[in-house]
């Protein structure tokens, strides 16, 4: 039994590469590969070898260059590794050549991380826009499918049907794109109907958002006695949830979990993930939720920074949480009225976090005690829409209700408040 799990674990050599010419985000090195390594796993492959390159500029046919091609050659043979996952993103006609070249599967970074949502994804929405992601990623890349026909140029009755094929899933292709995007169109306007429903019933909504395996799913479990797993890998959670959470007696809010964030992040997903992402730009509070044990914490909380600015999101105010406390050492992290430091797995730290998110939320709802005149009864229905009814008592004089209420509902109400409860 064991050797027939072995046998489904697919081997992979890693590619980097340094150079000069790329742009920072395009650029690979010893931190990046160790990540994908971490990608490979949670995607269920192991890493049979890593080769980093460093160049002035990429080479526009292989990429890394002839000779560092051999070498990667050599290692897939020496290691019978089953594909090449290179840390940066390829052209189609450089993945058509390293293909032809290496003789097994290659992959660049965008394409794994698909690959790994695909797996994910479980709510119809989650599946949606993974979908819409790899059509998008797919569509540049059809004419590397065709390859066999190229080895038969010349061939008569091939060049016709070939390209007529390849126009003809190209067509296929858009028209599924144009479908998804339809169908995600309507779960946004769902949502923005939630929204409205949110902020007419004055609900305060904080989102946790964070580097992909900060241990995001894991506070919002502490925090609600939500049953999400929690696991120990990258990606673990895609579809996003919410709970509900009080954070004192008067103040109730909405805690959603969101997608994590990697460096890298195929531009393809954060355009699909729109309908999910762009809560955040509708939240009252953005908990970045960073993951204090990882050396490589400021690098991954200025990606999470970059993307809420590119999400728009950049106004919202934040509160950061240092996670993971109990895996470190001694007193290494900035303190700040706007940081807090936790452990979601032990609890430590949780009670200030809910203090601190109270304070920035608390949207002025207070426990008063109203005293309704019985010809005043309809003020009693508008309470239950609108307020926390806690207790209803049928006096002779007037009815006596207990409830947390908003400040426009003690406006109104104020002429029959009676008593204010702590």
């Amino acid at each position: 039994m064991n050797t027939t799990e072995e046998k489904k674990v697919q081997k992979g050599v890693l590619v980097g590469l340094n150079a000069r010419a790329l742009d920072r985000e395009d650029n690979a090195d010893e931190d990046t590969l160790v990540e994908l390594t971490a990608l490979l796993e949670t995607a269920g492959g192991v890493c049979a070898g890593t080769v980093l390159q460093t160049k002035d500029a990429p080479d526009p046919r292989t990429f890394i260059g002839e000779g560092k091609l051999e070498e990667v050659q050599e290692l897939v043979a020496a290691t019978g590794a089953d594909l090449v996952v290179f840390d940066n993103p390829l052209s189609p006609s450089q993945l058509r050549v390293l293909n032809q070249e290496l003789k097994v599967q290659v992959l660049d970074r965008e394409a794994l991380i698909l690959d790994i949502f695909a797996q994910r994804a479980q709510t119809k929405e989650g599946r949606l826009q993974v979908e819409l992601a790899q059509y998008q990623y797919l569509l540049p890349r059809l004419t590397g499918m065709w390859t066999h026909l190229e080895r038969q140029e010349g061939a008569i009755g091939t060049r016709g049907p070939g390209e007529t094929q390849l126009e003809s899933d190209r067509r296929h292709i858009r028209r599924k794109i144009a479908k998804l995007k339809e169908e995600l169109e309507d779960v946004r306007r769902v949502r923005s109907t939630q929204r409205e429903r949110r902020e007419k019933n004055e609900v305060p909504v904080a989102a946790l958002v964070g580097y992909t395996n900060a241990g995001k799913s894991t506070l919002l479990n502490a925090m609600t006695g939500a049953d999400i797993p929690a696991n120990d890998r990258l990606f673990d959670t895609l579809d996003t949830t919410t709970r509900t959470l009080e954070l004192s007696d008067t103040c109730t809010v909405l805690l959603s979990d969101t997608v994590g964030f990697i460096r890298k992040l195929p531009h393809h997903l954060v355009a699909a993930f729109k309908a999910t992402l762009e809560e955040l730009s509708f939240a009252d509070l953005l908990v970045h939720v960073i993951d204090a044990s990882n050396p490589l914490w400021r690098e991954q909380r200025q990606v999470v920074e970059e993307l809420i600015r590119s999400l728009g999101a950049w106004e919202t105010p934040r509160l950061e949480v240092f996670n993971k406390c109990d895996l470190c050492a001694g007193d290494i992290l900035p303190h700040g009225e706007d940081m807090v430091w936790v452990s979601a797995r032990t609890g430590e730290g949780l009670d200030r976090l809910r203090q601190e998110m109270a304070r920035r939320l608390d949207t002025g709802k207070r426990r008063v005690v109203i005293a309704l005149p019985y010809h005043k009864g309809g003020a009693l229905d508008q309470l239950y829409r609108e307020a926390k009814v806690e207790a209803v008592e049928y006096g002779e004089a007037a009815i006596q209700v207990t409830a947390v209420c908003t400040p426009r509902t003690l406006g109104q109400m104020k002429d029959y408040i009676v008593q204010e409860r702590i």
